[in-house]
């Protein structure tokens, strides 16, 4: 058995991609070396509290995060880090605790946003010529 118990787990939305390092230890929550209380904008701090006001704090009390996050604008990053912390206590549980509470916090966090454990697969679509966008085209005159 490793000397420390801990997992690496990542989460994208559009092109941001957040990596969490979950280890043993007080509950300590940190994004890019900043307290997870300290996450800006204001606006979507609770986004990024999601997964830990579903399942309460003494699941994380155990656990210290670390959290990377890269690429994207703030809203991208902050699903990206919902999704990255919810991803990386699924499977701390399931490696260090035991299958049923890991079974017991994945229903919840499915119940409540699927995007919570899964992906969204959805990117942008690249503009093609004739027009302003991706669909949109010019005006046609025929005189």
């Amino acid at each position: 058995m490793a000397a420390t118990e801990s997992v690496q787990c990542f989460g994208r939305k559009k092109t941001a991609v957040a990596v969490t390092y979950c280890k043993r230890g007080r509950g300590l929550i940190k994004i890019n070396g900043c307290p997870i209380e300290l996450v800006e904008p204001e606006i979507l701090r609770y986004k990024a509290y999601e997964p830990i006001l579903l399942l309460g704090r003494q699941r994380f009390a155990g656990v210290d995060m670390r959290i990377r996050v890269r690429g994207g604008g703030h809203t991208s990053q902050i699903y990206a880090i919902r999704q990255s912390i919810a991803k990386a206590l699924v499977a701390y549980y399931q490696k260090y605790v035991d299958e049923q509470t890991k079974k017991e916090i994945k229903d919840i966090l499915v119940r409540y946003d699927r995007t919570l454990l899964v992906a969204d697969p959805r990117r942008c679509e690249p503009k093609k010529f004739g027009g302003r966008g991706a669909r949109a085209r010019f005006q046609k005159s025929y005189r």
